[in-house]
Parts: C-alpha cells; structure tokens; sequence
C-alpha cells in the first residue's frame, strides 16, 4: 500500500466510524429514550431480557453502549444483577446487524435493479436526500429520520472507500504473510481483541474486517479467530465504564467478559477441534462481507444458546470475583452517569428523581404549614431532615443536568430540561420557606405568643390556601399536566391579597396595643414565609405552561380576584368555597 491507499484507508475508517454513530444517536433521539424503558421494566424473564437486548442493540447499533447503560441500571438500583444477565446476552445477537447491512458491498451484477442496490450508488442518493430533509424540514422526527438517512450513508460511503483502498492488498506479499500469522488461532483471537477494543465497538470492527475481505486477501482461516476475538474487545468499554461503581454493576461487566471469554473458549475449542479431525477444506479460501456476517451471527447465537442455561452460574462466577456482602440500597446513587448513553431516557430519569424531590418537599410544606397550629418535635425534625435532603437533591440533580444540557438533544429534551431546571430551583425554595415556618413557631413558642381567634382565623384561610396551592403544584409537575398548572396562580393572587390584609390587620392589633411588635414578628415572618411558598409554586406552574403551550404571556393572566376588592377579607369564606380550600 502507498501512501495515498493509507490515507485513503483512514479516512474511511473515519468515516465509517462517525456514520456508525451518528446513525446510532439519531435513531436514539428518535426513540425517545423508549427502547430503555422497555429494557428497564421488561427483563423478568431470562428469555425477554435476551430478545430485549437483541432488540434494543439492533437499533442502537452497539452492544458496549447498551452494555454500559445496563451497568448504570444495575448500579442505580434499577435493575437486579440476575436480570442485566439475559439483556448482556442478547446485545451480543443484536450487534450481529450491523454486519448483514455491510455485507450489501458485495452485490454484484449488471441490471439496473441490482446496480441501485450497491451502496456506491444508493449512498450519495441518500446522503443528498437527508440534506434536503435536515435543511428545511422544522418536524424534530423528520430531522431525526433525515440524520439516520445521512449517518447510514456516510457509514456505507466509509466503507466504500475503506474497501477501495484495500483493493489490491490480495496481491500485496506482507498483508498475505501477516493474513498467515493471523491464521494461528490464538494470534488471531488476540488481533480481533486488540482492533475491537480499540475502535470501541465490535460491530465497527467487523465492518472493518468486511473491507479488507472485499480485497480477497483474508481467508476463512484468519477471519475466524479475528471474529471470535472481536467479541472479547469489545468488553473493554464496558469495564472501563464500570470503574468507581458500586459492587453489583462491577459484576455485570464482568459477566458481560466472561460470558463473551467462556463463549470464544467454547465455540473455538468445538469447531478447531472438529477440524483437526475433518480437516475443512474452506479454510484456505477467500472469505466474503457476507460470509463475516454469517459466522459472526452463528457465534454469537450459538454462545448464546449453550450458555444460557448457566445464568446462576455467571452470577455466582462475578460474585466471587467481586466479593463482598449485599450493597446497601441506601448508598446506591439516586442517577448513574452511565445512563447519559442515551439522552432522552438519563432526561426522564432525572425527571423521576426530581418527582421524588416534589413528593419529599410537598410533604415538608404540608407539615410546615401544619405546625403552625399543632407544633411537635417529630414535625420539626422532619421538616429539618427534609430540607437537608432536598439540598442534596439540588445539587445532585442539576450537576447531572448540566451534563445531560452539554450533549446533543431534542428540542423536546431541552424543553424538558428547562422545567426541570425551575421545578428543582423552586421546589428547593419551598422547602428553605417551609424551614422558616418552622423557626417562626419556634420563636412563638419560646416567646409565648398567644394569637387572637380572629388572626388564628385569618391564619388558618391563609394557610388552607397554601395547603391547596402547593398540592396542586406538585400535582401539576408530577402529572405534567398543564391545565392543573393554569389553576395555581389565581391561588396565588389570592395568597398576595391574603399577606397584604393580614400584615395589615397584624399592624392595626399592634397599634390598638393587643398585640406587642416583639410578639408580631413571628406571625408575620409566618406569613411572609407562606407568601413565598405560594411565589415558588406559580413560578413553577408558568414555566410549565409556557413551555408546554408555547404560550410565553402567562405572566399577563388575570385571575377572579379583584385588585381592588375592599371588602375582600369579609369575603374570605366565599374564596375559601370558590378555591376548594375548606
């Protein structure tokens, strides 16, 4: 090879690899994050995990990244070590795709059927049909199908020009005796391991493996064991991913290793083993693209099958290999680095962390609220372990979104994102104000300020309304119900009027003397505090709407409350039928 066929060599090798994951994101985002809820819930069985994983690596065109995203489940809780197993065996069928796809370089023949099925021609027609699609079509899908179309044209163009410049590597002397190393079983399944985990991807390697076969300067003999070692490779991802995981995600690396190690064990010793008896005549032949993919499928399906009896034996094998007791659930991380793999899906996992965040602060609110009138010291640790809690998981979660903003997402996960980054925000304000009820009751208590029946009473509206506001808030997130969203800020407005006459009546006790200023402050500290919670909940009811509707004047509604209502606290029993609140 000169020069330039080297150049050529890794240009293609270039673009094959980034059409390889191109097409791969872009068939992600067009799932949505779909294809690993599907793997999250539906692996109860060993046999369902298999098809899953099969599945599931077909369309994503990698069985390290599914692989990694099954350790981040294992490691987060989401999923049980015995049911990544099935899922670990079946990405090793479904990587066997991309082989079949590859193997159309060898289509040959004259008419004019034939001749557009070759990739040398479909591939341009392809590639300028994605970039009408992706220029001027304003549909997300649309653009998502239109990056496919191109990432599956630059990978067939990639292999195009891989396959070129390999051409006249059959007659080269040094690429036949370094073919003839290769032919030695244990140096080939070395150089197969090698390539695939340097490219980071079996199905790369096997594409890379398909090029140099169209030269016909690989035999059956050399081919083999570089397949077989191939599968070995691509465990490295894997386990490098698992570095700094906890015990149980470690051991579905390893299980991934030893079930890949043990299936090339088997199959190798199996089939040299028949043919140092038969003595195939095959081996010394040519092999094609086509026949790369067969025997690549065959392995891997054949592993598979003997080896998928023996579940609880992998099991075992990467407990002893990871020792140590049963993790404790409490250590395991709320969200795993490793499902950033795929976008869509690490966005809806932060959204179920956060719903757990609303569910914990809405609890806090309620019982801060509650305290007002019934204090305890059980209701008073809760509200403090609550409020370090959601501390934690600020920061927990918007560490994992700025990370998840950095990569290349939907429009929808952005949107998405963007609620998330308000509700975590306001949910975390709710709680810091639902803390500050907790100090101003403790500051009556300590002063021993008894309230009159009538601000009891005016406390008690203001605080049915909080109770409803928030509910309704944490409701509308959680259900990302837009409508339930519309109904928090006419409570709002009711809560603003609420703080202003209260404060006002509040002065007027002062004034008249049935009240002290150094016994007032608590109270209104309370109800400033509650005015805030109420602040925090529209805050995050509008950015539901406005990103929800594409409505962006939600700051210009007008709920039924009057601005000039003067008669508005003799009306406070009306609002309290009008809203629900009693």
């Amino acid at each position: 090879m000169d020069i330039f066929s080297i150049i050529s060599l890794l240009g293609g090798i270039a673009l094959f690899l980034y059409g390889m994951s191109l097409m791969g994101d872009q068939l992600e985002k067009l799932s949505g994050g779909k294809l690993e809820k599907i793997l999250e819930k539906m692996t109860d069985k060993t046999y369902k995990g298999v098809l899953l994983g099969a599945v599931v690596t077909a369309v994503i065109q990698s069985s390290s990244a599914v692989t990694v995203m099954v350790v981040g489940f294992v490691n987060s809780g989401i999923m049980q070590l015995s049911r990544a197993i099935g899922v670990i065996m079946g990405a090793n069928i479904g990587t066997t795709v991309t082989g079949w796809i590859l193997s159309l370089t060898q289509i040959n023949g004259e008419s004019l059927i034939i001749g557009l099925l070759k990739p040398s021609s479909f591939a341009p027609v392809l590639a300028i049909i994605s970039v009408f699609v992706l220029m001027f079509s304003k549909n997300d899908k649309r653009k998502n199908v239109g990056g496919i179309i191109m990432g599956f044209s630059v990978l067939m163009m990639g292999m195009t020009l891989m396959s070129d410049s390999m051409s006249g590597l059959a007659d080269d002397e040094n690429f036949t005796s370094l073919m003839l190393t290769f032919s030695n079983p244990v140096v080939g399944i070395i150089a197969g391991t090698l390539l695939a985990a340097v490219v980071q991807s079996s199905s790369a390697s096997i594409g890379i493996l398909q090029a140099l076969a169209l030269s016909g300067g690989i035999s059956f003999s050399a081919a083999i064991p570089i397949i077989l070692g191939q599968n070995i490779g691509s465990c490295v991802p894997v386990l490098i991913s698992s570095v700094g995981t906890g015990k149980n995600a470690k051991r579905s690396a390893f299980i991934y290793l030893y079930f890949n190690i043990i299936g090339v064990v088997v199959t190798g010793a199996l089939f040299y083993g028949v043919e140092y008896f038969v003595n195939f005549a095959f081996m010394d032949s040519s092999i094609s693209p086509v026949q790369i993919a067969i025997l690549n499928t065959a392995f891997n399906v054949f592993s598979t099958v003997i080896l998928l009896p023996f579940t609880k034996q992998f099991e075992t094998l990467a407990v002893k290999t990871i020792r140590g007791e049963k993790e404790d659930k409490k250590k395991q991380p709320l969200i795993d680095d490793r499902l950033l793999t795929s976008p869509a899906f690490a966005v809806e996992k932060c959204r179920e962390v956060t719903i757990k965040m609303a569910d914990m602060v809405e609890q806090t609110a309620l019982c801060a609220l509650s305290i007002v009138k019934n204090y305890t010291d059980e209701k008073a640790k809760l509200i403090k372990d609550n409020e370090e809690k959601s501390d934690k998981y600020e920061d927990l979660l918007e560490t994992y979104l700025i990370k998840i903003s950095s990569m290349d997402l939907s429009d929808i996960d952005s949107k998405n994102i963007f609620i998330l980054h308000h509700a975590i925000e306001n949910f975390e304000q709710i709680s810091d104000y639902s803390e500050d009820i907790l100090t101003a009751r403790k500051a009556m208590n300590k002063k021993k300020v008894n309230l009159s029946d009538q601000a009891k009473y005016e406390l008690s509206v203001m605080i049915a309304a909080a109770t409803k506001i928030v509910s309704v808030t944490s409701e509308a997130f959680k259900l990302n119900d837009i409508n339930l969203a519309r109904k928090v800020q006419p409570l709002e407005d009711v809560i603003d009027k609420l703080k202003k006459e209260l404060k006002l009546r509040h002065m007027q006790r002062i004034d008249n003397g049935e009240c002290t200023v150094e016994q007032g402050l608590p109270y209104l500290d309370i109800v400033s505090a509650i005015e805030h919670i109420a602040d925090h909940c529209c805050d995050l009811a509008l950015s539901m709407i406005e990103i929800k509707s594409g409505d962006y004047n939600v700051h210009s509604y007008v709920s039924d409350v009057k601005e000039n209502d003067e008669d508005f606290i003799e009306k406070l029993d009306s609002y309290l039928e009008k809203y629900s609140l009693n």
